[in-house]
């Protein structure tokens, strides 16, 4: 690994919009690992890292707890390991299907919301 490959903790921060304390949350939990440390310590990140960090953050939205994306991590992580994995791969589909019933959840709320503004500005 190279300097070339890396970011520290603050780039990263910086590229993604979340706060240094929030990345320093998520490594104490092992929700993103550093890659690697410089020799006084530093975290460093890659660009593998800074994928999982902006998947997780796209969970956030979703109402997905720490917990539950720390299990959706490990399934894409064993996937990596073994991609024919069929409990894996079932366990994706049904996380798949819980994503898109959350989501549905989000498009019933925003449509609320659109006609709340509507009849605010009716008035």
């Amino acid at each position: 690994m190279t300097s070339a490959d890396t970011m520290h903790i603050g780039e990263l921060a910086e590229r993604t919009g979340l706060s240094l304390r929030t990345l320093r949350h998520y490594d104490e939990i092992g929700l993103l690992t550093p890659s690697g440390r410089t020799d006084g310590g530093f975290r460093l990140y890659t660009p593998g890292d800074e994928s999982r960090l902006l998947l997780i953050r796209r969970m956030k939205p979703l109402g997905y707890s720490l917990e539950q994306m720390g299990e959706l991590l490990a399934v894409i992580d064993g996937l990596a390991d073994a991609p024919t994995d069929t409990g894996l791969r079932d366990r994706l589909a049904a996380i798949t299907d819980e994503a898109l019933e959350r989501r549905e959840r989000l498009r019933t709320q925003l449509d609320a919301a659109d006609e709340f503004l509507a009849q605010l500005r009716s008035r």
